[in-house]
């Protein structure tokens, strides 16, 4: 009986990743590299012939889960547990502007710690909680499935650390994904092994490692 692979595949770029921005639950849309991004990543991941594609509910991921839709004749499901990381006081801020106005919360949890983000934000580990919940909801009593899940860089990671059941505090060396890039996870009778990370990606740097690759 053949394992469930889940892929995660974060968004296309947006102009707000361009400039290191913390995205969160703000819904801002793909630019015009973004789409084409993605419109290349979904010609590949087509081929992979996924069996179902569920998506973060804000537009930027679902339009990016609709390029792949759109090639496998499949329907996008939105989830808003699939959604970003809320930046709470620090949405709609670059890294430079939250360091300088929360520098130890920000660093601290720019270093791995579960603290709130932006202070009244979210936790990684509630990220993690609300985003496997519907992983596992979604692929329950299935095997042999290729669940592909459009979503963001801080959710991918959360994910990633939560399913390799790596510490917590471990889990920033996970490196983030590129835009439109993803990651294989599969699942065999004992665990979940990361066979393919930041895949599909053109050297270039991580966009957002602040607000994009790790928390947009």
């Amino acid at each position: 009986m053949a394992g469930n692979r889940v892929l995660l595949w974060r968004h296309g770029q947006t102009d707000w990743n361009m400039v290191n921005r913390f995205q969160g639950h703000s819904d801002i849309p793909l630019n015009d590299v973004g789409r084409y991004q993605v419109q290349h990543a979904a010609e590949i991941l087509a081929g992979m012939n996924p069996t179902a594609i569920i998506s973060s509910d804000l537009g930027r991921a679902y339009e990016t889960a609709q390029a792949l839709a759109n090639l496998v004749n499949l329907t996008v499901t939105p989830f808003k547990d699939l959604r970003e990381t809320n930046g709470g006081l620090w949405e709609g801020k670059t890294g430079t502007e939250n360091r300088a106005q929360d520098f130890q919360n920000f660093i601290r949890w720019i270093d791995g710690e579960d603290n709130p983000a932006g202070t009244t934000g979210e936790r990684r580990s509630e990220v993690a909680a609300r985003a496997v919940g519907v992983i596992n909801q979604v692929l329950e009593a299935k095997n042999d499935q290729l669940l592909i899940v459009a979503t963001h860089g801080g959710t991918a990671r959360c994910v990633l650390g939560h399913l390799l059941q790596l510490p917590l505090s471990h889990w920033g060396v996970i490196g983030g994904l590129s835009n439109a890039s993803w990651s294989i996870l599969e699942r065999n009778t004992r665990q979940w092994n990361l066979i393919e990370h930041n895949a599909g990606s053109i050297p270039e740097p991580v966009y957002g490692e602040e607000s994009g690759a790790t928390t947009a």
